[in-house]
């Protein structure tokens, strides 16, 4: 193991244990040792309360407007000073959203009797400060933990969120067995089931369509650069998860909530409609399996844009072997990405919908770490992440030479 590498996970280990720490340190003027019916409730509101939420809430909204507006998308492309504006804006947002939820629960708190010391407007803007100043701790954390440590810092601690919450559910799991509230077969058949999908999940996360492509010589300068062959690779599941499953229900929750402010939430129109899109319901399977199928296709055609990977490719002297450069192409690349890309969605609206249809048919467990495909796959593709990260700092070259 060379000194580099060494370094690396000791930093990423103790950015993480700094992480976890922040999580036990609670929101100052909260009454916890005597507060004890909220308990568990209340060990959860630390000054990272509000977790990477309003940051990742934040980065998707910018990032859908980049698809519908060409000029942010030019932005995004155009080099690092582009970025850099992008980075800020995002942050404002961040600030924005952080804020608004910060006072919503600072103000909460404050009306629960006896859980507050002082329930006046000094602890609501204290605990609004912390909660704010906790998410752009963990941004810059994560951003630390990308440059000097191991992995993707923002999905590593997403993932160690969710990693650390397993033991409480397996222990609830177990208590729920030993009292014979839950059948033993069922346990073992949802084990069974996740084990088998964290496999498929490592499949397809590796697995991606190779076109090759072949570059003519170029000249550099004093230089000149051979005729050569390289693959242009195309994952099954280029949209990732968080952006067409996090933007989903948003489709139909935001004018059914603008329809309540219009109409009234208590009208039977509106009541109704609520009733039927919540979790589990049959309305809100469809709707969402629906939503997140065609977000997957819009989104990969954001990372993906055939016309601007064709000129790219004309740019360096390269050309799809056996298509014609230019719009031959990208039509040709349209037609592999909407080919491959259908693999990708159905398989991201099936992790979606799990959790649901295990509802439906009332053979879920009672914690939603076990049944939230959404979470495994976070976890899973932080742990390819990493793994290919230490091959690409252990190893000289893909020959696996090591230092």
């Amino acid at each position: 193991m060379s000194r580099e590498f060494a370094r690396r996970i000791a930093f990423t280990i103790g950015a993480l244990l700094l992480f976890r720490l922040g999580t036990q340190i609670p929101i100052a003027g909260l009454n916890i040792s005597t507060y004890s019916p909220m308990l568990d409730f209340i060990g959860r509101l630390s000054v990272f309360a509000l977790g990477l939420i309003p940051y990742l809430t934040a980065a998707i909204f910018v990032r859908l407007l980049s698809v519908v507006w060409r000029g942010l998308s030019s932005l995004e492309r155009s080099g690092e000073a582009g970025r850099r504006k992008i980075a800020r804006v995002t942050l404002g947002l961040t600030l924005c959203l952080a804020a608004f939820q910060a006072y919503g629960i600072a103000s909460t708190l404050a009306t629960i009797p006896g859980l507050v010391r002082n329930p006046d407007g000094w602890f609501v803007m204290t605990a609004t400060t912390s909660m704010v100043g906790g998410v752009f701790v963990l941004v810059w954390l994560s951003e630390q933990i990308t440059r000097h440590g191991i992995g993707n810092g923002l999905a590593l601690i997403l993932s160690v969120g969710f990693i650390v919450a397993i033991p409480r559910d397996v222990a609830g799991i177990v208590g729920l067995l030993e009292s014979g509230a839950l059948s033993g077969n069922l346990v073992l058949a949802h084990a069974m089931f996740w084990v088998l999908l964290v496999a498929v999940m490592v499949l397809v996360e590796g697995a991606c369509r190779n076109i090759r492509v072949e570059f003519g010589a170029l000249d550099t300068g004093r230089r000149q650069l051979p005729a050569r062959e390289a693959v242009l690779p195309i994952k099954l599941n280029s949209a990732g998860f968080l952006i067409p499953v996090t933007v989903a229900p948003w489709i139909f929750f935001l004018p059914l909530a603008l329809a309540g402010l219009v109409m009234g939430a208590d009208h039977p129109l509106v009541a109704a409609a609520y009733r039927h899109l919540q979790l589990g319901q049959p309305a809100h399977l469809i709707l969402v399996s629906i939503a997140v199928f065609v977000l997957a296709f819009i989104y990969t055609a954001y990372v993906i844009d055939p016309e601007y990977t064709a000129k790219s490719l004309a740019q360096r002297n390269g050309i799809v072997s056996g298509v014609a450069p230019g719009e031959a192409t990208a039509a040709y690349l349209d037609r592999v990405v909407s080919l491959t890309t259908v693999v990708g969605a159905v398989y991201l609206t099936a992790l979606q919908v799990i959790p649901g249809v295990f509802d439906l048919y009332g053979i879920g467990l009672p914690y939603s770490m076990v049944v939230n495909g959404g979470a495994a796959l976070v976890v899973v593709c932080t742990a390819l992440d990493i793994k290919a990260q230490v091959r690409d700092v252990s190893l000289t070259n893909p020959g696996g030479v090591r230092r």
